[in-house]
């Protein structure tokens, strides 16, 4: 080659090189090494705060939180009621109540915490462990509830009476329904269902059926609606 044709692709080869700078491209001289496998480790991930850390949904907080329940017609002050995940009147439930206080279940088959929007089931003995409820029956229409739960107060209003059977999976559904009475239908308020058992008046009727945690065939059921709270808001 001579020097002129020599002279020319060298000055050719840095145009290149040249222009291939004004892009904004790297250009080495060699080749490059291939990266480490590991060549991103040090890469600070970013910190996601763990559960523990992050804080619960209302209606987790409201539902799980220990409340207090006042009934001034009956004379109840500040009982306790206590939550629990599962359903009125199941082993967990009647345990609680056993020890004297009030049991509210929450979860799928299950009612909500105080002043949601739903069915806040609340239940207790009416004759043993001090027989909490032994005056509910005769709550009337109009007659106040109070719940304490989380520094806030809920005052519910009754509104009518149920009976519940344990012998008809339909009338349990009716109790535990989110718009008591009516399995299946979306609810618009915040309510209450205060149970206890009807042994007096199954007995007096000569019903002495009992199921396996000693539950009479009936209960009596309060049904209320919110009318001071957040309403679940």
């Amino acid at each position: 080659m001579s020097r002129s044709a020599a002279f020319s692709v060298a000055l050719t080869s840095t145009v290149v090189v040249l222009l291939l700078g004004c892009s904004g491209a790297t250009v080495p001289s060699t080749a490059p090494a291939e990266p480490p496998r590991d060549a991103f480790s040090t890469t600070t991930a970013p910190v996601v705060p763990s559960a523990s850390e992050e804080p619960a949904p209302k209606e987790t907080r409201s539902r799980t939180q220990t409340a207090r329940l006042t009934i001034p017609a009956i004379g109840l002050k500040d009982l306790r009621v206590v939550p629990y995940e599962g359903t009125t009147d199941d082993w967990p439930g009647t345990r609680i109540q056993n020890g004297g206080v009030g049991a509210s279940p929450y979860g799928s088959e299950g009612g909500v915490g105080p002043g949601e929007v739903g069915n806040y089931l609340v239940t207790a003995h009416r004759l043993s462990a001090g027989g909490p409820l032994r005056d509910l029956p005769s709550l009337a229409k109009g007659d106040s509830v109070v719940v304490t739960s989380g520094g806030t107060v809920y005052e519910y209003e009754i509104t009518g009476t149920r009976e519940t059977s344990f012998r008809s999976e339909r009338s349990l559904a009716e109790q535990r329904a989110a718009v008591p009475g009516f399995p299946g239908r979306s609810p618009t308020q915040a309510m209450i269902t205060i149970s206890t058992c009807a042994t007096p008046e199954d007995n007096a009727a000569g019903n002495f059926w009992r199921d396996d945690r000693g539950n009479p065939e009936h209960r009596i059921d309060k049904i209320g609606v919110l009318t001071q709270g957040d309403g679940g808001r």
